[in-house]
C-alpha cells in the first residue's frame, strides 16, 4: 500500500500527528498508530491521559528550570546535594544524562538553549540573566560549564564566563573527553563521568 493512500481519514490524521515527533517518519508513524489500534481501549486511554496530564500539569523548577512535578525539583530540594556547585547545561536531557553517570552531586541550571546567531538566538533568548542573578546572591562557589562541545556551546561558555568573572566564583569546564561537535546525550556514561571529574578552570581553555 502506498503510504499516501490511506483507507481512513482518521488514520491519516493520526499518522500526521505522530510524524510531527522528532525522528519519526511517516512509515514509523503508521506503524505506531496501527500498534495503538490493536491495543485495548483502556490502554490507549491511559496513553492519551499520560500525554495530556504531562502537558497540563508538568512544572519547571523555579531554581534550575528543569522539569518537575512541584515548584522545586527533587534535585534542588535534596539536602544531600552540594548547593554551592552549579552545573550549567543546555537542556533537561543533559541533566538526565549527567545524573546517569553518578559522578556529580551538585545542582544544575538549565539554559534552555545556546547562543546561535545563525538561528537568531542571542543571550536574551536563553536563561543567562537568571543564572547571573543566582550567582549574584553569593551562595554559589563553583559554576561548571557543561555545554555541548560545539562552536555554539563554546560561544555560550565564553559569554557566561565574561558575565560572571567578576564574582567570587570558580568557573570550570568539563574536560574534552566529549569530542568536539558532540552533544552530551550521545556521550557514554564513563566518558562523561570522567569529563566532569576532570574538569578544568575555564581560564586555562581560553587561547591567548
Amino acid at each position: 500500500m502506498n503510504i499516501q493512500n490511506f483507507p481512513s481519514k482518521l488514520l491519516e490524521n493520526a499518522v500526521d500527528e505522530f510524524s510531527k515527533l522528532p525522528g519519526i517518519g511517516k512509515k514509523t508513524a503508521l506503524r505506531l498508530v496501527l500498534h495503538l489500534l490493536k491495543q485495548q481501549e483502556s490502554d490507549v486511554s491511559q496513553f492519551s491521559k499520560a500525554i495530556t496530564t504531562l502537558k497540563e500539569e508538568v512544572k519547571f523548577c523555579k531554581n534550575c528550570n528543569s522539569i518537575s512535578d512541584s515548584e522545586v525539583c527533587s534535585i534542588c530540594s535534596n539536602p544531600h546535594r552540594d548547593s554551592s556547585t552549579i552545573c550549567v547545561v543546555e537542556s533537561i536531557k543533559d541533566v538526565m544524562t549527567i545524573e546517569a553517570t553518578n559522578q556529580y552531586n551538585g545542582l544544575y541550571f538549565v539554559l534552555g538553549g545556546v547562543i546561535n546567531p545563525m538561528e537568531g538566538i542571542g543571550p536574551a533568548d536563553i536563561n543567562i540573566n537568571s543564572l547571573v542573578n543566582k550567582i549574584e546572591q553569593g551562595t554559589v562557589k563553583e559554576v561548571i560549564l557543561a555545554l555541548s562541545a560545539t562552536l555554539e556551546g563554546d560561544t555560550t561558555n565564553f559569554y557566561i564566563f565574561k558575565k560572571i568573572n567578576g564574582f567570587s566564583v570558580s568557573v570550570s569546564v568539563i574536560a574534552r573527553g566529549v569530542a568536539f561537535g558532540d552533544d552530551l546525550e550521545y556521550a557514554d556514561e564513563i566518558t562523561l563521568g570522567r569529563a566532569i571529574a576532570n574538569r578544568t578552570k575555564f581560564e586555562s581553555t581560553i587561547s591567548n
